[in-house]
């Protein structure tokens, strides 16, 4: 007998796969699809203030030095209130019906809005939050220390004014990043790694940037599996993988790298929720073939703390892999 369930931020979950911030999570009937196809959790579809305040200014006629008359201040208002509240709506009705853990995913511009956004999720009956920053160390004015000063400072906010668990949505732009992400999940129950960017895309004919794309692929999920493995047995705290996994093999070897779940979220377009269920019936599989009867058997094997070589986690050079020491 093989048991696939876990806990993650102290959730207990029935698969250690969670279906990520997507279209897939973004109403009630498509969070109890994903529960219905064996995921442990949900993310729900992120809420963006930018988004919001977007809306607002599309709205509104007056937009200049800020000379909003009383009606549009009023629709401002109204737009906000009904965004969020649509979200929170969102929340509560999956909560109710889908039968798994609600994962509240946010993504803010300034300290008061991730607390306050906080504040309304727990009351609504999120089981977790997901913090989902992405600020891009960009302006060569601001030093590593600076940006690393901001998240925190938002995590502290948001701690301070909930008693849900944190998870961090974070990208791989650090200095220091190993010492940063152990800082990171001293103050935070959870890591997930990484955030997606918008990836730009140069157009030559007709000169201007577009979208490059936002699915990810395989290949890409080994920069996840490197800092998993070498952040394993330093975190303190759960981590999460995401970016890549999109069959069951990637599953198993971010589990063996050292995660404590994965988010999937581009198989679920490429292949549907039936993907999940696949992924968790290959998991099964690999774990009876192998003679594990929990994860915890296995998870975190092929961390930096248990691999029999854990020194290619660090190897840079093609060189040496050619040379026979990534066999």
């Amino acid at each position: 007998m093989t048991d696939i369930s876990t806990t993650y931020m102290g959730l207990s979950l029935s698969s250690p796969i969670i279906a990520g911030s997507s279209d897939f999570t973004s109403s009630t009937e498509r969070v109890m699809e994903m529960a219905k196809a064996g995921a442990g959790a949900v993310v729900l579809k992120s809420v963006f203030e930018e988004q919001i305040l977007m809306e607002i200014d599309a709205q509104r006629t007056n937009n200049m030095f800020n000379s909003y008359t009383d009606a549009e201040n009023y629709v401002s208002f109204y737009t906000r209130q009904h965004e969020v509240q649509s979200y929170l709506n969102l929340i509560r009705d999956s909560k109710k019906n889908a039968g798994i853990p609600i994962i509240a995913s946010v993504h803010c511009s300034t300290n008061d809005s991730w607390v306050s956004f906080a504040k309304d999720i727990e009351r609504s009956g999120a089981d977790a939050i997901e913090l989902n920053i992405f600020i891009l160390p960009s302006d060569p004015n601001e030093n590593d220390a600076s940006v690393a000063a901001r998240y925190i400072e938002i995590v502290d906010s948001v701690k301070k004014n909930t008693t849900l668990p944190v998870a961090l949505k974070v990208h791989h732009y650090f200095t220091g990043m190993a010492n940063f992400m152990v800082n990171l999940s001293e103050i935070s129950e959870a890591l997930v790694l990484f955030n997606r960017f918008f990836n730009p895309d140069i157009n030559i004919n007709t000169m201007t940037i577009e979208s490059g794309g936002s699915f990810s692929t395989p290949e890409e999920n080994g920069l996840v599996q490197r800092w998993i493995g070498i952040l394993r047995p330093f975190v303190k705290g759960n981590l999460a993988a995401t970016t890549g996994i999109h069959d069951g093999a990637g599953v198993v070897k971010n589990l063996l790298a050292g995660a404590n779940v994965v988010q999937v979220a581009t198989t679920l377009y490429k292949s549907g929720p039936e993907s999940i269920t696949q992924m968790n019936s290959f998991l099964k599989k690999w774990m009876m073939e192998h003679k594990y009867e929990y994860i915890s058997d296995f998870q975190g094997k092929l961390s930096y703390a248990g691999a029999n070589n854990p020194g290619l986690y660090e190897r840079a050079q093609f060189m040496k892999y050619f040379s026979g020491l990534g066999k």
